[in-house]
């Protein structure tokens, strides 16, 4: 990612391990649930949103936006908007996978929407890391090991380069119907995903796991 401040959201998904720290500069969002998790590990957010259903009462935070329960986007979602609003460009989103996979699928909706935006978006499991990519190049460091996996988001993606994995596609075509970018794999080379035209959902491992 880049030298930009990033907008941090914890939700109440499954829990991931909370292995950041904001800086100065970042902004840090529990949503709803996610509330109990940064509590858990000392942290202080900035911002507590959502509709409360999930922690079980309105918290008593400084800052605190409640939400109705009747609404048409998630906790998260309605988190992202928040840094949004308030001019962060980077988001990082822990504990908002697993559980049901409907909120997973929203989440991943969501990070598209973010790339499609010009914004970076990276989704945090307990093993992986999941994120979009718009019409540009993801470059990744030669410590990135494991698997890589691009999958087209829209109805396919067109220009499609792989470099430095062991699998490489040059000038290729993605359909959103078949699995073709599945199961890469980092060679402890300087890689590249270009996307010529179209949005893509990346997989790839999280670093630090065994």
């Amino acid at each position: 990612m880049s030298s930009l401040p990033i907008c941090y959201i914890v939700g109440a998904g499954e829990s991931v391990g909370l292995d950041f720290r904001p800086g100065p500069k970042d902004l840090l969002i529990a949503a709803d649930g996610g509330y109990a998790a940064v509590q858990q590990v000392g942290l202080r957010p900035d911002l507590v949103i959502g509709d409360f259903d999930s922690l079980g009462h309105a918290p008593q935070a400084e800052q605190v936006i409640s939400l109705p329960t009747v609404k048409d986007v998630t906790d998260s979602w309605a988190a992202v908007e928040q840094g949004l609003q308030r001019g962060y460009r980077r988001f990082a989103l822990y504990n908002c996978t697993g559980g049901r996979f409907e909120h997973t699928l929203a989440n991943l909706q969501m990070a598209a929407d973010l790339a499609a935006r010009g914004c970076e978006c990276r989704i945090f499991s307990r093993s992986q890391v999941y994120t979009a990519l718009a019409n540009g190049t993801m470059e990744f460091d030669p410590a990135h090991s494991g698997f890589l996996s691009v999958f087209s988001h829209t109805d396919r993606c067109i220009g499609v380069c792989l470099k430095g994995l062991k699998y490489e596609l040059e000038d290729a075509e993605l359909s959103n119907r078949f699995p073709l970018g599945v199961s890469n794999e980092f060679l402890g080379l300087p890689s590249t995903v270009t996307i010529g035209c179209g949005i893509a959902l990346l997989v790839f491992d999280r670093p630090g796991n065994p």
